[in-house]
């Protein structure tokens, strides 16, 4: 078979790498890929959003299914439109994308369909919004602050006191820094717990869990800094039998099904562990990036196969099979990330990995160098039976590499390696 993948990071370079294990495929395209990525897969630098350039060029090089990475041509309806060529793609259609692309879609189908979450209140008024923060919840010191469209995993604020709250709503919605991302926004409690990424193919029909992994989000160590689109991940994650019960993905099940939703990919849920059981932060209509880098490496499958069954309806006779063992995956940022950075740092002593794995996310390659091109550059992933050797294992490969002002988190999985002892 030949396949094709769109995206350009770390993710769509991970999930290139684990299709390169299967025997089942031919050629592996991608659009429009990066420099690591070219090294296992043929790359073309087509526009992500010109459907009608991707689809010619699916038909002329006789692709037999495409595989959506990021969710921007999802929101815009990709999937919708290769489903009118009569096209195979991997992914949910345009209405189904709402779950990512808007907070307040995915907060009022939460509601509906009685997905435990944060409550919530819906704002398009400034002057409104800050009302709220002053008379309906002052019993509150800390609030999250979302902006309604999407602001690449940049667009969620945790407020810890009432005047920051009323700044970032300013910022989003007079000041207009995500732009028509920001005119409606989302004010909801702040929900206390671990935090907990739960993702999981599904068919429309049934769902098919991965195991849970952790994202690292904040740019330093011990979670502090603004957002970043992750610093880092592992799997597995810690969970709870709630969880494993599969409840919340029961009931998103029945509500895309009454919805008459098109959902064939990936469902990610944003899980907060609290003290009243999981609650769900957001949804995704994709892959993850970091968990992907995390999760992949330790999958047995054919991914090929779950990426078919998904797409002709027939996940119920697949189970997931994993490695016994860990993990993490971290990322090196330029210095500066996610703020403005400098790019075109030359990257030095990535042939002296072993027993890892490295993904590009922001690279070039020019004249047999591989350069900086981006703010997230690599992820560096390294399994192992525990999840202090992995822990180990990864941070004795990242420390080999260099590029100038290079940045990582030195704690990714380690707070929960203490907790496990």
């Amino acid at each position: 078979m030949n396949i094709l993948v769109i995206g350009s990071g770390g993710r769509e370079h991970a999930i290139i790498w684990k299709l390169k294990q299967s025997k089942n495929i031919k050629k592996i395209f991608c659009i429009p890929g990066n420099s690591g990525i070219s090294q296992i897969a043929r790359c073309e630098k087509i526009d992500i959003l010109d459907f009608k350039k991707i689809s010619d060029f699916v038909i002329e090089h006789k692709i037999d299914l495409t595989i959506v990475g990021p969710e921007l041509p999802l929101s815009e309806g990709i999937v919708d439109y290769f489903n009118d060529r009569k096209l195979k793609i991997f992914g949910p259609d345009k209405k189904s994308a709402q779950l990512e692309a808007s907070k307040i879609f995915a907060k009022q189908f939460m509601k509906k369909y009685n997905i435990p979450t944060a409550n919530f209140e819906v704002f398009d008024n400034y002057k409104e919004a800050r009302k709220h923060l002053t008379s309906h919840i002052s019993h509150l010191t800390s609030v999250v602050v979302k902006a309604d469209g999407l602001c690449a995993g940049k667009g969620v604020f945790i407020c810890n006191t009432k005047e920051e709250a009323k700044q970032i709503i300013k910022k989003v919605m007079v000041d207009k820094i995500f732009g028509g991302s920001g005119n409606r926004i989302v004010i909801e409690e702040k929900l206390a717990g671990e935090e907990v990424s739960l993702l999981a193919f599904c068919d429309g029909k049934s769902i098919l869990p991965l195991i849970p992994s952790q994202d690292h989000k904040q740019i330093f160590d011990n979670d502090k800094g603004p957002n970043t689109g992750g610093m880092g991940a592992y799997a597995p994650a810690k969970t709870c039998p709630e969880l494993v019960s599969g409840s919340i993905f029961e009931n998103f099940l029945t509500g895309i099904k009454k919805e008459k939703l098109n959902y064939k990919g990936i469902i990610y849920a944003g899980i907060m562990l609290t003290a009243e059981g999981p609650k769900v932060l957001e949804f995704n209509v994709r892959f993850g990036d970091p968990e992907t880098q995390a999760l992949l490496p330790l999958m047995k499958n054919d991914l090929l196969d779950l990426f078919l069954a998904t797409v002709d309806g027939e996940l119920k006779k697949y189970k997931i099979i994993w490695v016994d063992g860990y993990c993490v995956s971290v990322v090196l940022a330029s210095g500066g990330y996610p703020g403005k950075y400098e790019t075109g740092k030359e990257i030095f002593r990535l042939k002296k990995i072993k027993d890892a794995v490295v993904f590009h996310a922001g690279t070039k390659f020019e004249n047999g160098k591989y350069f900086t091109n981006g703010g997230r550059v690599l992820n560096v992933s390294a399994i192992d039976t525990t999840l202090d050797k992995a822990i180990a294992k990864v941070y004795g490969n990242v420390e080999k590499i260099k590029f100038e002002n290079m940045h990582y988190r030195r704690d990714i999985g380690k707070r929960n390696a203490d907790e496990r002892g």
